[in-house]
């Protein structure tokens, strides 16, 4: 098990639904891993209940696990940075929307200025993607973000390249090994793993 002990993780979660239960327990096994986790959630990932299971019940439960409340405003994400709150911020999942406003510095909800408060100590930043565009539309944002400093993917497949050619997501199992290969400026390899055929 990875040894993250008093590391400050700043776990945020956007709204790429279908990966919730993933990224829950990737904040429970940081936590088994010794990790004290600030969480925050986008404005779509704290208000929005889908099939995939209701929005108070995801809140409460990122909340049990990380031992407080959930950041859900931008006022409130704001001070991450200034108060010195995180070591590694991982947006955990990120979806492909969240990736380009932070390829452009777009700051309009808690995780992108959750993401650019922490960033203004030069500490990193660590994206496990969930995305059906991230080989189309998305593409080039993901490349720009793949060239500026301090951000790291968790290691990234198809999940699915027979019917969702455009489509790539984070092995979240991966998600505390690439916290810890960040905290030393490493890019966990490999960053891209081969497709899950049907």
């Amino acid at each position: 098990m990875i040894d993250l002990q008093g590391v400050r993780v700043g776990f945020a979660m956007t709204g790429s639904f279908c990966t919730f239960r993933n990224a829950l327990e990737q904040a429970q096994l940081l936590v088994s891993c010794g990790a004290v986790l600030v969480p925050v959630m986008s404005y779509h990932a704290a208000q929005i209940s889908t099939r995939f299971g209701e929005a108070k019940y995801h809140r409460e439960q990122l909340e049990e696990i990380a031992g407080r409340k959930v950041i859900c405003t931008i006022e409130d994400a704001e001070p991450i940075g200034p108060m010195q709150l995180t070591d590694v911020m991982a947006v955990v999942p990120c979806t492909s929307n969240t990736a380009s406003k932070l390829a452009l510095s777009i700051t309009d909800t808690p995780v992108t200025m959750a993401v650019k408060s922490h960033l203004r100590s030069g500490k990193p930043v660590v994206l496990a993607l969930a995305s059906n565009d991230a080989l189309a539309g998305s593409a080039k944002h993901l490349g720009m973000l793949a060239n500026l400093k301090h951000y790291y993917f968790v290691p990234l497949r198809q999940d699915d390249a027979k019917s969702k050619p455009t489509s790539l997501v984070a092995d979240f199992d991966r998600t505390a090994d690439t916290i810890a290969a960040a905290l030393e400026c490493r890019q966990l390899q490999p960053a891209l793993d081969k497709a899950v055929l049907p």
